[in-house]
Formats: C-alpha cells, structure tokens, sequence
C-alpha cells in the first residue's frame, strides 16, 4: 500500500499481526521494495521503540488520517533498556530518520492510504 503525506509518497509493508509488528523494523533497512513500514494497530495509545533496529527512524503516529505525533530521527537502541515513543492514534508509520523534516512533514499533516 503506498501512504501520501503531502506530495511524498511512501511505498510501505502493511503490518497487522502482533508478531510482525513486535519485530517491525528490528535489523532491517528500506530497500528498493518499500521505504515504510505500517502499523495497523488496537487501541488509541502506541508505544514504540528502536530495540535492535539498526537505522534511525521518524516514528509518525496518526489518529483519524492527520499525523498526532512524530518523533523525529530516533536512534538504534542495543541496550537493554530503550526509551519508549508514544502518541494518540491506531495507525504508526516508520521511515528512514530524518525524512520528515527533509520532506516538511508535520504533526497535522493529512495522511492518503492508496490502494
């Protein structure tokens, strides 16, 4: 599924499964095939965190297709403890740090799901 924010348009794996959402971007990086991950997730809080990523990311959380929070250029985390990033909403896209702020993508900002 692609997600556009503004003009940019991400190319993203959908995940909805707690399993494939619990690994989500754990040692991986964006290839040619997507440069997002989606997270369809329960409830109205979410919490993430970057245990064992390897790349930082911008952590978008978003609440009724508008962006709620974005946590901006999160760093790998390979410590036991890692600090949690939180925000209202049921959907989270990760992509690669720094790309909000490239981009001039903000907290309200309107979010399209293309199918």
């Amino acid at each position: 599924m692609n997600v556009k924010i503004n003009k940019n348009i991400f190319q993203t794996k959908v995940l909805t499964d707690k399993k494939s959402q619990a690994i989500g971007m754990m040692g991986k990086t964006f290839d040619e095939s997507f440069n997002g991950l989606l997270f369809l997730m329960d409830g109205d809080r979410q919490c993430f965190w970057m245990k064992n990523c390897i790349i930082p990311l911008d952590i978008i959380i978003i609440k009724n297709n508008v962006i709620s929070k974005i946590h901006h250029d999160c760093p790998p985390c390979d410590e036991d403890y890692c600090p949690n990033y939180c925000g209202e909403g049921n959907i989270v896209l990760e992509i690669e740090g720094g790309t909000c702020d490239e981009f001039g993508i903000e907290e309200g900002d309107t979010v399209h799901y293309l199918f």
